[in-house]
C-alpha cells in the first residue's frame, strides 16, 4: 500500500483507539485549568461580569451559580462528547 493509505486505514485508527482517553482527561484539564486562569484575573471577571450584574440586579450568588453551570455545562459537554467518539472507534468484536 502507498502511504496515505496506509496512515489513513491502518494507522491511525489504531493510534486513536490508544488516543482518546487520554485527551479526554486533557480536555477536562484544559477546561478546569482556564478556570484557575480566570482566578488569576478574578478581579477583572468580577469587575465586567459580576459587576455589572450586581449593580443592576444584587444578586451575587446567582451570579455565581450561573458561573459554576457554564463551568459544568462545558465539563459534562465534553465528556459526553468524548465517551460517545470513544465508543464510535473501539473494537468491535465480531
Amino acid at each position: 500500500m502507498r502511504p496515505g493509505p496506509t496512515l489513513r486505514l491502518v494507522v491511525l485508527p489504531q493510534a486513536m483507539r490508544v488516543i482518546i482517553p487520554p485527551l479526554t482527561s486533557q480536555y477536562l484539564n484544559l477546561t478546569k485549568n482556564s478556570s484557575l486562569a480566570v482566578f488569576v484575573g478574578y478581579p477583572d471577571l468580577v469587575l465586567v461580569f459580576a459587576g455589572t450584574v450586581l449593580n443592576q440586579t444584587g444578586q451575587a450568588v446567582e451570579v455565581i451559580a450561573i458561573t459554576m453551570l457554564v463551568y459544568l455545562t462545558i465539563s459534562l459537554v465534553t465528556s459526553l462528547f468524548m465517551n460517545w467518539f470513544n465508543r464510535r472507534m473501539a473494537l468491535v468484536e465480531r
